[in-house]
């Protein structure tokens, strides 16, 4: 049963930076598509960066030349940083894995598994 924990978040001001992890147990990120998406309230969940096996990114227009997503194959662990934290930044965040490719973007199949989120809050 593949497991995501998420940690990193926390409460900076704006023009921080945060690092999120999302440690995954029964998975590999060496190949499939895995992503963070966040959700703020009453807002719907949106999608921030994307990464497949071989490292290709992609990333939402609102975040790029910010965040960076990465990850571990050793460690199993998969990252985004977070540059230039803007109020607006402000939201849960989520990673999910699960999904065979990445090319479609965020608006492809669904991923199967996700994390229980972690909370970003940026102050002005």
């Amino acid at each position: 049963q593949v497991q995501l924990v998420e940690s990193g978040g926390g409460s900076v001001e704006a023009g921080g930076s945060l690092r999120l992890s999302c440690a995954a147990s029964d998975y590999t990120f060496r190949k499939g598509c895995a992503a963070w998406f966040r959700q703020a309230p009453g807002n719907q969940r949106e999608g921030v960066a994307l990464i497949d096996g071989d490292g290709r990114t992609n990333y939402a227009d609102s975040v790029k030349g910010r965040f960076t997503i990465s990850h571990d194959n050793v460690k199993n662990t998969l990252y985004l940083q977070m540059n230039s934290l803007k109020p607006e930044d402000t939201a849960m965040y989520y990673c999910a894995v699960g999904r065979a490719y990445c090319y479609m973007g965020f608006g492809g199949p669904p991923f199967r598994y996700w994390g229980q989120g972690t909370q970003v809050t940026v102050s002005s």
